[in-house]
């Protein structure tokens, strides 16, 4: 265990009540919060999970997904155990609803993952598979560390956190990834046990108030999320209060955790819903989860021509200069550019850690 931060002492018998996120979960003495991440040790809040992850693998960036930022590059992934919300549509449901962390592998330092990505080439570190937010103290030393190595750090995540929070968390990291459910507090209520209102508020701090890069991905769901009205209100909502820049990917969803009844969507869904989209102004709409060569590349908006081609997670062309810029028409589109694109592709390839440093041989 280690001690965390954002609670308060309620003054009832030892109950704590935590101010991480919008759920305010009062937790009894030996007791833990929805998460199952964060409990009541003695009167103190303690983060359970402090060091241990649900696995290190290193992927395509673009898996994240992230399509505007170091394009091509490997990055090292990994995950933890619980979550502060309860969605019925989890993919992760097996990660994000753990409640027995000693699963989870040995213990690691934030030094040991930053290591690890320059060790293996990563370019950058990805906390996902699970919600980071629950883990805030370690996650972010994490990213300290990745940052004194010269290693970039993106967050994959829900958004489900109070202003004071995330005002730390947000601007920690060079990337990140917001889940943004659905748009209507309906669904957040039915299906995620949340509420959409303090999403919407930490998506325009991202946007309006941090450094960071900011890419959104909505799960499109049948008959749940995917009605081209919902589609057109957030559309609209992402380019009048964030920017037309923000990319939105809007990915297919498959049967999982409670809801196996829902069938998958179909393609010609998501390609629907990606040309509602861009209608509503969105410069850069893409589509996940299916084999769509339009839905999957990039367009510049300056002169229209395809900056990025894929094929899945492979780079199959790329017309962008060193910094971002267009080599037909000079538009530099947003993002995170450095250099040339990277090759990894579609790899996967699972890291066993800690990876033991090596001194430095005498000469």
């Amino acid at each position: 265990m280690s001690a965390a931060r954002y609670w308060h002492p309620t003054g009832e018998g030892g109950s704590i009540a935590c101010d991480l996120c919008p759920r305010g979960c009062v937790i009894a003495p030996g007791g833990h919060g929805a998460c199952f991440a964060r409990a009541n040790a003695g009167g103190r809040m303690e983060l359970l999970t402090y060091g241990r992850s649900s696995g290190f693998c290193i992927d395509p960036v673009e898996k994240k997904p992230l399509n505007h930022f170091l394009p091509g590059s490997p990055i090292l992934s990994f995950g933890g155990a619980g979550c502060n919300l309860a969605c019925a549509c989890c993919q992760n449901w097996e990660i994000s609803r753990a409640r027995e962390t000693g699963r989870l592998s040995p213990e690691v330092t934030p030094e040991d993952i930053a290591y690890a990505a320059a060790h293996k080439g990563c370019r950058a570190v990805a906390v996902t598979y699970n919600e980071p937010i629950v883990a805030l103290e370690f996650v972010l030393d994490v990213a300290a560390a990745c940052r004194a190595a010269q290693v970039r750090s993106v967050a994959v995540t829900a958004g489900y956190i109070t202003p004071a929070a995330a005002a730390e968390f947000f601007p920690a990291f060079d990337a990140v990834n917001v889940d943004l459910k659905a748009f209507t507090e309906a669904f957040y209520a039915r299906v995620c046990g949340a509420r959409l209102a303090p999403v919407k508020e930490a998506l325009r701090f991202i946007a309006r108030e941090t450094a960071t890069w900011l890419e959104i991905t909505t799960l499109v769901i049948p008959g749940h999320n995917d009605s081209d009205a919902e589609i057109a209100a957030m559309a609209a909502w992402i380019a009048a209060e964030l920017s037309p820049d923000v990319p939105l990917h809007l990915s297919a969803f498959h049967p999982a955790h409670r809801m196996m009844q829902v069938p998958p969507t179909p393609p010609a869904a998501l390609a629907r819903a990606r040309g509602i989209a861009m209608a509503e102004g969105l410069r850069f709409v893409y589509t996940g989860n299916v084999h769509d060569a339009e839905g999957d590349a990039t367009f510049c908006p300056g002169c229209g021509a395809a900056a990025i081609r894929r094929d899945w997670y492979e780079i199959e062309g790329y017309g962008l200069d060193a910094s971002g810029r267009c080599v037909r028409c000079g538009t530099r589109l947003p993002g995170v550019f450095d250099g040339p694109p990277g090759t990894w592709g579609r790899r996967r390839e699972p890291v066993e850690m800690p990876i033991r440093r090596r001194p430095c041989r005498k000469t």
